[in-house]
């Protein structure tokens, strides 16, 4: 039951504005995302700094991306009773604050406790973006700016690394949490000022015992996964971790499926091409994230570039998937999303396969040229493939699409950062004869045997979403044409 006094079509003056309240959105989207990846760059930098194993001060980027994964779904349902702008502008403030913490943050500990404050502020903005869009904006141009949030979110996880060694040799690792605050600090002027009062709110409860389960389940398996890698997954506090991600993810289902007003909407994945489409757009930032965790060590560990310069080197991703991004998006209107997302797959195959063969003598226009190369491909699946997420959706149930193409993203994440750093730690501790967990001076080949088998991962992991899409874009043009021929 929800109550309706008017709606934001209806009203001239939010009109006016919706392209405004559209750039309020995106600049917290794309700081919010870009959160999440921009620490990778300065991680080298914080080993030598808090003088940490590399496997520890993981938890930075990881600690962030886990609180927001567990916090998502909750914010989304609360949104939809509280009022999505409420949480919205909530989250705003809650992102700012965590942001100066952790600029000043002395102890690993305290930075981690600050990037929780900063997820949670982080998880109230993205899960609820989406659901004021579709609410503001027409049916005539919602395509249009979802793709647009679409794409300022995969340009924010990706461009991390490449700004973010550029801030940390400019100012110091502290300006990469400080840059958000004065850039948010105006954005929330801004939204202050444009931002209507909500009028779509929903008479539910808030589903206490699926939110409860659901951040069990986040942080139980990505703290075993994640701890696995220092003290060994035979041990028994791991597995312990691991059983009770099991259990609360079963638990989970079980409630999700007995309520009436559930945390997650289950009946979304009973349309095979969302569920399909939301499976690929995983798979491929598992991908993204095995290179953004492993790129900025390569980058200045082995090829011996400082911050500054490996961070433009990195910056080749981002750019070329700007460029390539709307003009993907643009054409999937033209000629349909299937093929596009395919062929982006592929490229990036390739690309993860050129990176999986490089070492610490290459030269770094060729390890440009493949970087480039990802962001190409990225470009091309990731505006058509958010269009055919949302297409497949009934309009009531945009608002949990989004959110769980939110949740999905972030998982995927924690997943390619969980992969990456489990397979280069347990090829280089098999080469080095003893457990690794950081880098080993003046031995490069142990460092290189694992981001060789890292990259060849991600390259295999593109593979099976494109077999994926492939299948898709043959199920759709066969379905089509038996359309044609009944007609």
């Amino acid at each position: 039951m929800s109550t309706i006094s008017a709606t934001y079509q209806e009203d001239a003056a939010v009109q006016k504005k919706r392209w405004i309240i559209l750039i309020v959105l995106n600049l917290f989207t794309f700081m919010s995302t870009l959160d999440g990846s921009i620490v990778n760059i300065a991680l080298p930098v914080l080993v030598k700094e808090l003088q940490l194993p590399m496997a520890q001060v993981e938890w930075v980027t990881t600690g962030y991306l886990m609180a927001i994964c567990a916090a998502i779904l909750f914010f989304g349902k609360l949104g939809d009773i509280a009022g999505k702008i409420r949480i919205f502008k909530t989250g705003t403030v809650i992102f700012i604050i965590g942001s100066l913490l952790c600029g000043l943050s002395a102890s690993l500990p305290f930075l981690i406790a600050s990037r929780v404050i900063q997820a949670i502020g982080a998880s109230m903005t993205m899960a609820n973006s989406q659901g004021i869009v579709t609410d503001i904006f027409p049916a005539t141009e919602r395509g249009k700016a979802l793709g647009l949030i679409g794409t300022f979110v995969s340009l924010g996880s990706i461009a991390g690394p490449s700004l973010g060694g550029i801030i940390v040799s400019a100012l110091g690792w502290e300006y990469i949490f400080w840059v958000n605050v004065p850039i948010g600090l105006i954005a929330i002027v801004l939204g202050w000022k444009v931002l209507p009062k909500d009028l779509v709110r929903v008479k539910s409860r808030i589903d206490l015992p699926g939110s409860l389960l659901f951040a069990i389940f986040i942080v139980t398996l990505f703290a075993g996964l994640l701890l696995g890698q220092q003290l060994g997954y035979g041990d028994s506090r791991i597995l312990s971790a691991l059983i009770a991600a099991a259990a609360a993810f079963l638990a989970f289902i079980i409630v999700e499926l007995r309520r009436t007003q559930p945390l997650l909407q289950l009946s979304l994945f009973k349309n095979p091409l969302f569920s399909l489409s939301i499976l690929c757009a995983f798979l491929v930032f598992v991908a993204n994230f095995c290179f953004n965790i492993i790129a900025p060590f390569y980058a200045q560990n082995m090829l011996n570039l400082s911050p500054f310069y490996a961070g433009f080197l990195l910056m080749l991703f981002p750019i070329s998937m700007v460029v390539v991004a709307p003009l993907s998006g643009a054409l999937s209107d033209k000629i349909g999303s299937e093929f596009l997302t395919f062929a982006g797959l592929i490229v990036m195959v390739i690309a993860q396969f050129g990176l999986a063969r490089l070492h610490d003598g290459s030269a770094v226009a060729l390890v440009g040229v493949w970087i480039a190369m990802l962001g190409v491909g990225s470009g091309l699946f990731q505006s058509p493939n958010n269009s055919l997420i949302m297409s497949k959706v009934p309009r009531t149930q945009l608002g949990s699409a989004g959110s769980v193409n939110s949740l999905v993203r972030n998982v995927g994440m924690v997943v390619g950062i969980t992969i990456a750093t489990t397979l280069l730690f347990n090829v280089m501790s098999s080469k080095a004869g003893y457990r690794v967990t950081g880098l080993i001076p003046d031995r490069p080949d142990i460092f290189l045997s694992g981001m060789h088998v890292v990259f060849m991962t991600s390259s295999a992991i593109c593979l099976v979403s494109a077999l994926l899409t492939g299948w898709r874009m043959i199920t759709i043009k066969k379905a089509k044409r038996a359309k044609n021929a009944a007609v």
